[in-house]
C-alpha cells in the first residue's frame, strides 16, 4: 500500500533532507518500499535557451527518484542514504508546462547495491524523460 502525505498535513512526513532537491522545490508525494514519487512545480529559471525545460532539470528528478525508491525507511527505522553509481537518461520529448512528475521504481535490491528506474511526466501527460540508474547504499 502506498504512503500518501495528505494535503497540508504533516509537512514532513516525507522528509527529503536534501538541501539541494529541497532548494528547487522537490517534494515526496509518495513513498513506500522500491517506489517513490516525487513532485517539482515549474519556474521560469528551470527552462533552456528554447524555452522547454532544461535536460538539467529532469535529470535532477531522473536521480532522485532512482536513488529515493531504495530509500525508504518506516517511521522510527534508521534513514537509508546512498549515492549514484551510474546514471544512463533518456529524453523523449520536450515542453512547457507547470508540473514535472517522476515515479522511482527498484528493480533489484542486493547487500549494498541497487538498481532502479524511474519516469518524468510533464503535467501529467507527457512522459518526458526515462533512467536506470545503479546506486550504493552508504553505511
Amino acid at each position: 500500500m502506498d504512503a500518501v502525505k495528505p494535503q497540508g498535513e504533516g509537512d514532513d512526513e516525507f522528509c527529503l533532507d536534501n538541501p539541494a532537491l529541497e532548494s528547487i522545490g522537490v517534494r515526496i508525494t509518495r513513498w513506500r518500499d522500491d517506489y517513490v514519487e516525487l513532485e517539482l512545480p515549474l519556474a521560469p529559471n528551470m527552462l533552456n535557451r528554447s524555452r522547454v525545460v532544461h535536460g538539467g532539470t529532469i535529470c535532477t528528478l531522473l536521480d532522485a527518484a532512482t536513488g529515493y525508491s531504495g530509500l525508504y525507511s518506516a517511521p522510527g527505522e534508521a534513514a537509508r542514504h546512498a549515492v549514484t553509481l551510474s546514471l544512463t537518461s533518456n529524453f523523449l520529448s520536450n515542453g512547457t508546462g507547470k508540473l514535472l512528475t517522476a515515479k522511482g521504481m527498484v528493480d533489484r535490491r542486493g547487500r549494498s547495491i541497487f538498481f532502479s528506474r524511474a519516469e518524468v511526466w510533464l503535467d501529467g501527460e507527457l512522459l518526458v524523460a526515462t533512467g536506470v540508474a545503479t546506486m550504493k547504499y552508504l553505511k
